[in-house]
């Protein structure tokens, strides 16, 4: 598909139902009925970042009300509890470069630790060591060097593109003072998880200011990040929602058609082969009729933490998922943070390996029991 027939999906010259048909139809070739979620815990590692997104209020600054970095012991009580209610992911997310501030770096010295993606590595290490668990991490742009290091104690990472608009580092623009937020970044750090093999999720952030065509640079560059490599095994569109403590006018939420076309231009782009999600957590009355969209995964459910980057947001439960699949014809099934289409090759290294294969013969036997 070209850049001119993607936009066709998208401004309004194909009819939204045919937009939405052909993505289902895709969905269907390649997932069936199926529609899967992982259950899993949030660990906001540290919630200090150097950028300063217009629309987030996940971040702080050190000495901001609420800056902290979870320390070992609250991170692994956290994770046997999540592993007592069934879970089998533990999202481990940050800010970006944290360690620029020398709090952080006094506080990560104290504790035997160079910087923080020593921290990280570490404690993706612990998690698998402890639990079982399979941490998915999500640490913004990081160096090849903790890429490698990270590779054998995660089943999966992840950094959303969001988009791949320069435009929007500008002067006034919402990444204006988000050094990491240049798509050029972002987009090697992704090719670089890509030429390493790791299971990767990645994304678009829908109404911070894109145009349509913007919307189609970014997913073409996802699409073809992913059939040079074959890494990304899921992509989220998510819609971006004012939230209490928002600068006004920061961004600009996206209609409900808006949402349906991107998603459904997702499925469609990648041909149904990357599972396609959208957040239901922000879409809950929406769930029906992203189902006809074309998803084929809810994303991460958590039973034991709210989503810390949208808090007012609580997660649906997991019976509300199950109905509102089923009355879309579809069944809910469970899946871990790796898809099977990404647990073979090199996908996966030791320790977290032989941890995702402990996890899949748990299910299998809870399957037969």
């Amino acid at each position: 598909m070209n850049k001119q027939e993607a936009t066709k999906r998208l401004d309004g010259t194909m009819a939204l139902e045919d937009v939405m048909e052909e993505a289902a139809a895709w969905k269907r070739h390649t997932s069936g009925n199926k529609v899967t979620f992982s259950r899993n815990i949030f660990i906001p590692l540290t919630n200090i970042c150097r950028d300063r997104c217009t629309y987030c209020t996940f971040q702080r600054r050190p000495g901001d009300a609420g800056a902290r970095i979870i320390p070992e012991e609250e991170v692994l009580d956290k994770a046997r509890r999540a592993a007592a209610l069934g879970c089998t992911e533990v999202l481990v997310s940050l800010g970006d470069k944290a360690d620029v501030f020398p709090e952080v770096r006094t506080w990560l010295q104290e504790r035997g630790f160079r910087n923080m993606m020593d921290y990280v590595v570490y404690i993706c290490s612990r998690i698998i060591e402890e639990t079982g668990l399979l941490p998915h991490t999500n640490a913004g742009i990081i160096g090849t060097f903790h890429l490698d290091q990270l590779k054998p104690v995660n089943a999966s990472m992840g950094m959303m593109l969001e988009t791949m608009s320069r435009r929007l580092c500008g002067p006034g623009q919402v990444h204006e003072h988000a050094p990491d937020k240049l798509p050029h970044r972002r987009y090697r750090y992704i090719e670089e998880a890509g030429k390493r093999q790791i299971p990767f999720t990645t994304g678009v952030l829908l109404g911070i200011g894109e145009t349509i065509e913007e919307r189609v640079e970014a997913l073409e560059a996802i699409r073809d990040l992913h059939d040079t490599y074959g890494h990304i095994q899921e992509v989220i569109v998510q819609n971006y929602q004012r939230k209490p403590g928002m600068e006004d006018g920061a961004a600009g939420e996206v209609s409900e058609d808006e949402l349906l076309r991107t998603t459904a231009l997702a499925v469609t782009m990648l041909q149904g082969n990357v599972h396609v999600q959208v957040p239901p957590n922000l879409n809950e009355k929406r769930m029906h009729r992203l189902l006809r969209a074309g998803i084929s995964d809810w994303g991460g459910v958590s039973p034991l933490t709210v989503d810390y980057i949208n808090p007012e947001s609580p997660w649906p439960g997991l019976d509300t998922l199950a109905k509102v699949t089923a009355e879309a014809g579809m069944v809910l099934e469970e899946r871990l943070p790796v898809y099977d289409s990404h647990t073979g090759g090199a996908f996966l290294e030791e320790p977290v390996k032989s941890a995702v294969e402990q996890l899949q013969q748990k299910k299998k036997r809870e399957l037969i029991g």
